[in-house]
């Protein structure tokens, strides 16, 4: 008897530790700006976007329990290496800068680099083009690294915390353009806001600045949560989920080569 019950307790136990090992959460960090269409907040306050819903798909692929985070933009990496999220899925680009911090996914997805600028500006995607202009870019980012690399002797490069501070003051003729993500600045000079401009081209590829992709991050050692990202990733690549969701918000495919 003594047996049976020993032996009772000790399936209670495993079965309470397995309860508590599969209701685990992962805290995925996404900005708190807003960043249509990959995330933005709805009327009722909760996240929605291209992104958050591939965030979603690639838990539930995964067998993750996720919880979507937000986390101000600049203190991203901070708070994934602090540990006060898990992983980053917020279209943080895969550089070779951001690596020497942290690890990341396979990308899930690659999107060009482009200048946007009022549509009666003679303004071009490089530094003849951009010549005693004005360009906003986001801190923190690629794109202000970026501009500060190739446009700083042609241009005044004004630094932004969020996007859409930047959007707002190229609608009200305060910049004379800015650089930031093709999608990103397609959803808005297709806005009512953003009718005023007009994407006037790419820049020239640098991928030391400007990455491998977007990729989820991870802290460095961190090898089990990159994997299974991997594998949801690839899961709903495979089944069609990915292509589904993207259809809901772009004409065409925006994984790249």
């Amino acid at each position: 008897m003594k047996l049976k019950s020993t032996f009772a307790a000790g399936i209670a136990a495993l079965a309470l530790f397995t309860g508590a090992a599969a209701a685990q959460e992962v805290k995925i960090g996404i900005a708190a700006e807003p960043y249509p269409p990959f995330a933005s907040l709805d009327a009722s306050g909760n996240w929605v976007g291209w992104e958050v819903e591939i965030i979603n798909a690639v838990c539930a692929a995964a067998e993750l329990n996720c919880v979507i985070t937000p986390v101000a933009w600049d203190g991203i990496i901070p708070s994934l290496t602090g540990q006060q999220i898990d992983a980053i899925m917020a279209s943080m680009s895969i550089t070779e800068e951001r690596m020497q911090t942290i690890d990341f996914s396979d990308k899930y997805y690659d999107t060009p680099t482009v200048i946007v600028a009022d549509k009666s500006a003679d303004i071009a995607p490089t530094p003849e083009g951009l010549a005693g202009k004005i360009l906003g870019v986001q801190a923190s980012t690629i794109h202000q690294t970026y501009a500060q690399q190739y446009f700083t002797d042609a241009a005044e490069i004004r630094v932004y915390q969020t996007q859409d501070e930047i959007n707002q003051d190229l609608a009200a003729g305060r910049i004379d353009a800015t650089q930031a993500d093709s999608i990103a600045m397609d959803d808005f000079v297709n806005s009512d806001a953003g009718a005023c401009c007009e994407i006037k081209g790419s820049v020239a590829n640098d991928t030391s600045i400007l990455g491998l992709g977007v990729g989820a991050g991870v802290r460095k050692g961190d090898d089990a949560l990159r994997e299974k990202l991997n594998a949801g990733i690839a899961a709903i690549r495979a089944d069609g989920t990915y292509d589904k969701i993207t259809e809901g918000y772009f004409s065409s495919s925006i994984y790249g080569g």
